[in-house]
């Protein structure tokens, strides 16, 4: 099976509070360092009268980029724990910024661990979390007699199929995984008796939800 990557699709927003101050979580999906640090900077002017706006963000499909800042809190309360949340989750591409409306009562060393990591989970629960995995867009053509074999294949072994044409032949385009490719094309010239037509069109990421297809193009 193909490599699936955990991402954030849309970001949501968590909060909780503990001893009166309110932690207000906010996760947004982020390709790049800039767009991560254009987040960031958005959130602290949004809550500018906040005490605190931890950060902490993962780039890159191996979790080539991270960063987390404590923002004033003692070091390792804040920015590290969030960033922790986020790389035992295995989440990828992602930037979280916690706001701490200072509530008068100190919370310890222990007590700002478990608040900013409470908060972060609160806001991944309330985002909507996807895997990608990477794969080829396919276009298989063939003529109306070989048409119910090749549906029936691609329903049987679960490829994804996105659209299909009918004109003087019938086109189907699928995604398949790289290590399924070799397979699955034997198998359609095998049930078309080698009169098919196989097309390779695009290689990118897609994500699946039952019969759901997402495509990152």
């Amino acid at each position: 099976m193909s490599e699936l990557i955990k991402t954030v699709y849309q970001g949501g927003v968590g909060e909780l509070t503990e001893k009166k101050s309110r932690f207000i979580a906010t996760v947004m999906p982020c390709e790049s360092e800039e767009a991560a640090l254009v987040f960031i900077d958005s959130l602290k002017k949004k809550y500018w009268d906040a005490r605190h706006n931890c950060s902490a963000y993962t780039i890159g499909m191996r979790h080539e980029i991270t960063h987390c800042s404590d923002d004033g809190e003692p070091a390792k309360t804040a920015g590290r724990p969030m960033l922790d949340v986020l790389l035992n989750e295995d989440i990828h591409n992602v930037c979280v910024v916690v706001t701490r409306y200072f509530g008068g009562i100190l919370l310890g060393t222990g007590g700002l661990v478990r608040a900013y990591q409470g908060a972060v989970k609160e806001g991944l629960a309330n985002s909507i979390l996807i895997e990608k995995q990477f794969g080829i867009r396919l276009r298989v053509t063939t003529d109306y007699n070989s048409i119910g074999k090749l549906q029936y294949l691609f329903a049987s072994e679960d490829y994804a199929v996105l659209s299909t044409e009918y004109t003087d032949a019938v086109a189907v385009r699928i995604l398949v995984s790289p290590e399924r490719l070799p397979a699955l094309t034997e198998k359609i010239t095998e049930v078309t008796s080698g009169s098919a037509g196989i097309e390779e069109e695009k290689r990118l990421w897609f994500s699946r939800n039952g019969k759901d297809v997402l495509l990152f193009e």
